[in-house]
């Protein structure tokens, strides 16, 4: 597995824990936002 997809993998990942920890604090626009980075960053993956 090359260094650039573990890297993207990781960067999924912290959103995703962002998502979830904006989420349960109250910021339903951060978490989206959050959200739309990680998506983003999944295409990478692929």
């Amino acid at each position: 597995m090359p260094l650039a997809r573990i890297s993207w993998g990781i960067v999924v990942v912290i959103c995703l824990i962002g998502v979830a920890v904006l989420l349960i604090a109250g910021y339903q626009g951060y978490a989206a936002l959050s959200g739309a980075v990680g998506i983003a960053a999944a295409i990478n993956l692929t």
